[in-house]
């Protein structure tokens, strides 16, 4: 028996079949069930018509030409707060590529999956009766022979390929997302369709053959998700540039030819889990390079190519209709990912030259950028000694340094409080204060630090400047321990 129903879409089914109608869950939530995986949306069909849906749930929400009405439920779960409910339905007249023209009533649950993407998504489950809130028995409607796909891995369209992906052209997406993220194979006959359709993806909206590229950018197995684009031929409608790179050898500093060192990259951002803007930085951060390449064999170069790349990649995101904050921040991650760092010759006023540039928020991704194009390159060391240092430099001079400035008291209050004019006495005091404030945070308080003063006035030049000097001793010790201390944290010297 199929577990792992939720509460929510138990009630939803119970009180469908209750009032007298047939219901099903449906599509990819069953496909995810029968995996073993957690599906990420819940979908119902039903014999009932939207009117009838409306009116045994109240709380429902139904603006669309598709017979979906969704039911509201009270479920803190955000999966579970909205159900969609579907009446059976057959599609007709796809005139757009995308959506059907003309929906019409269907009669049965199998007329309705018919209509479906893929086998593995054309497979339902009634859970009926109901008892103690839990299916006493289930029953699988599957007659594309979806089981039997999920067992053997393989991504089948329903029916005749050719026809799938003309009526919809986004289902070719679909399928290279699905095959990546479930580790599928695309059926031949699939295959061959989704290839000699590929051009109809121009139809589609930019924004919809994003979505699907993001999630098989965010995947496991992303690189794998991209060679699949690129043999099924859908890349060139997503990403046409990256492609220039295919066969482009590089240099001696590579082992890899620009279109695999790419791909090496983002999969090594993948197996990391980074997050998406670095893994998409990873994938186009070289696309530059075929336009910019000059000379062959292993003296060839690449100059500029993170300018130009940087460019190239806001005008891929662009059309692919990307927020402006991701346009934003890739970008830039690609512009400095080549970065120059030498221990014994960058300044700290060169490194937060570059903080300024690219951002405090961004410097741990544009060191992941350069860690995945060090791996991508075929070198074994995602972090050499040189990184580490530039990691210890960065926090260097992020770290607010010591300063009496941090104190809760300034200079023209000493002089307010003590009636005094400018001059060193201030500067000694400061320090003092400051000293005990290290020792002892919770002393940083405007009355303590009053009281404390007129105490430090009472005394003489010579051994004011005195405790003076061992507080400004000490605040150096600090300040080099702190140091020292974020050396050991990136094993350097």
């Amino acid at each position: 028996m199929v577990s792992g129903i939720p509460r929510e879409v138990l009630e939803v089914v119970g009180k469908l079949e209750k009032a007298g109608f047939e219901a099903y869950v449906v599509g990819g939530c069953v496909r995810d069930l029968l995996l073993g995986r957690e599906p990420e949306d819940w979908d119902v069909t039903t014999s009932a018509k939207p009117e009838e849906i409306q009116k045994i749930f109240p709380e429902n929400f139904y603006e669309n030409k598709f017979f979906t009405v969704t039911v509201l439920t009270s479920s803190e779960n955000p999966k579970l707060k909205g159900i969609e409910v579907t009446t059976y339905r057959s599609d007709h007249k796809y005139t757009d590529r995308r959506r059907p023209e003309e929906v019409k009533y269907a009669k049965t649950i199998v007329e309705d999956l018919s209509r479906r993407d893929f086998t593995v998504n054309a497979i339902a489950l009634r859970l009926a009766p109901l008892a103690q809130g839990k299916p006493s028995s289930q029953e699988i409607i599957d007659p594309f022979e979806g089981q039997a796909d999920l067992s053997g891995r393989i991504i089948r369209a329903v029916g005749n390929p050719e026809e799938r992906f003309a009526e919809d052209a986004l289902r070719m997406m679909r399928a290279a997302r699905l095959a990546t993220v479930l580790n599928f194979t695309i059926e031949e006959k699939t295959r061959k369709a989704i290839q000699e359709k590929s051009v109809l993806l121009k139809e589609i909206s930019k924004e919809r053959v994003r979505d699907e590229l993001v999630k098989i950018i965010i995947a496991a197995r992303a690189r794998e998700g991209i060679e699949l684009l690129y043999e099924l031929k859908l890349l060139q409608y997503s990403m046409p540039e990256l492609e220039e790179g295919y066969g482009v050898q590089q240099n001696k500093h590579h082992k890899y030819t620009v279109w695999e060192h790419n791909l090496f990259s983002l999969e090594y951002a993948a197996k990391q889990e980074w997050n998406f803007a670095v893994r998409v930085a990873a994938l186009l951060h070289d696309v530059a390079k075929p336009r910019v390449k000059e000379g062959e064999g292993s003296d060839s170069t690449f100059y500029n190519h993170e300018v130009v790349g940087a460019s190239m990649a806001r005008q891929i995101l662009t059309r692919l209709k990307f927020s402006g904050k991701d346009i934003e921040k890739i970008t830039k991650l690609i512009r400095y990912h080549m970065f120059y760092y030498n221990v014994d010759e960058v300044t700290e006023s060169s490194v937060r030259r570059l903080v300024r540039k690219i951002g405090a928020e961004n410097i741990e991704n544009l060191l992941q950028l350069r860690m995945a194009d060090r791996i991508g390159s075929g070198v074994p060391k995602a972090q050499p000694y040189k990184l580490r240092h530039w990691q210890y430099m960065i926090e260097r001079v992020s770290r607010d340094p010591l300063s009496v400035t941090m104190l809760t008291i300034k200079g023209d209050d000493i002089l307010k409080l003590l009636g005094v004019s400018p001059g060193p006495r201030v500067g000694w005091f400061l320090h003092i204060l400051f000293g005990e404030v290290l020792d002892d945070p919770k002393k940083n308080d405007k009355a303590y630090l009053e009281s404390r003063l007129k105490e430090l006035h009472k005394l003489p030049d010579d051994e004011l400047q005195n405790f003076a000097k061992k507080a400004k001793e000490e605040m150096e010790r600090v300040e080099a321990a702190a140091d020292e201390s974020v050396k050991q944290k990136y094993f350097v010297k």
